[in-house]
């Protein structure tokens, strides 16, 4: 193999697998010199690829831990696999895996061959995701990884967006950051038609088309976008201070709640005070898997009313 680049991706390849190489057997697969594997390993290690060698007649070469991530190659078999991780990983709630995940496949999507893109599409369209959400919206994967693109080339958006009440719009905006959010992602962006900042629910967005136009990032409205976007999400939701009688410790409810005022009863019984909007509150007292009785206020109560009925048509529809 005379070709240096061909030559250091096979390598890089080889090495890539989780065992030591004896220099002789990667210069025969090769079919090169030791001498030459010797230089070859020590380009890969001037850029950035940490390949330790053992001593001895044989001299083995293998792939360890660096202080850096260095790009990897992939067969196709790994890179559809991960790619259907990274998207189910886009939905799950663990704090900071969301962003992160959508990032990571942005990038990999974008290097994808046609081959592999449609077969990640067919599997896409072949599955059927658990909805875990309160309100059962879910976020199409697809149009995350078009926006963290966009985010990352500094480039225009153009989308059609559903608004809570109905109301369709055209928008033309300057992509900035995508916040996840419980089982909601939004879009912080500026809007160049209403030369305003505003954010958009990635749920009722639809016909995203990065325009190729790029833009020089604006100073952010806010210390940073999730900041921005929780208070006002805040102010547009109207909240309530729900008073509620909890059939767990007080001590066990101070470490599950850690902004409420919870008054002990008794051993095995609190009285908490929290504010937070119907729905948030809810979930607040019901993920506590526990009896618990609800004082006020009167909307809490009505929504849970509704959010019995609803489960009680699901389980016995």
């Amino acid at each position: 193999m005379t070709d240096t680049a061909g030559r250091l991706l096979a390598l890089l390849s080889l090495l890539q697998t989780p065992r030591e190489w004896p220099g002789s057997e990667l210069a025969r697969r090769l079919e090169v010199s030791p001498r030459t594997i010797r230089r070859d390993v020590d380009r890969l290690r001037g850029l950035g690829y940490p390949v330790e060698a053992s001593m001895g007649a044989e001299g083995g070469y293998r792939l360890v831990a660096g202080t850096a991530m260095p790009p990897l190659l992939l067969d196709d078999e790994e890179a559809v696999a991960i790619a259907v991780g990274l998207r189910a990983a886009a939905q799950q709630t663990v704090a900071g895996i969301e962003e992160a995940s959508v990032r990571a496949l942005a990038k990999l999507e974008q290097v994808l061959p046609s081959r592999l893109r449609r077969r990640l599409s067919a599997l896409g369209a072949a599955t059927v995701p658990v909805v875990l959400g309160a309100d059962g919206v879910t976020v199409d994967p697809a149009h995350l990884t078009v926006l963290a693109s966009a985010i990352a080339n500094r480039e225009r958006l153009r989308f059609r967006y559903s608004a809570a009440d109905g109301a369709e719009s055209r928008r033309h905006v300057e992509p900035q950051h995508l916040v996840p959010s419980g089982r909601r992602w939004y879009l912080l962006a500026f809007d160049l038609e209403r030369d305003d900042w505003r954010f958009f629910r990635v749920d009722r967005m639809t016909a995203l088309s990065a325009t190729g136009a790029r833009f020089t990032p604006r100073p952010l409205p806010a210390a940073d976008a999730a900041t921005y976007v929780a208070e006002h999400i805040l102010n547009r939701a109207p909240t309530y201070t729900a008073v509620a009688t909890v059939h767990l410790p007080a001590r066990e409810v101070r470490g599950r709640f850690g902004g409420a005022e919870v008054e002990e009863v008794d051993e095995r019984t609190c009285r908490v005070r929290l504010a937070d909007t119907v729905e948030y509150l809810a979930f607040h007292l019901v993920q506590l898997g526990c009896e618990f009785e609800v004082h006020e206020p009167h909307e809490l109560v009505e929504h849970l009313r509704g959010v019995h009925d609803r489960i009680g048509r699901a389980v016995n529809g």
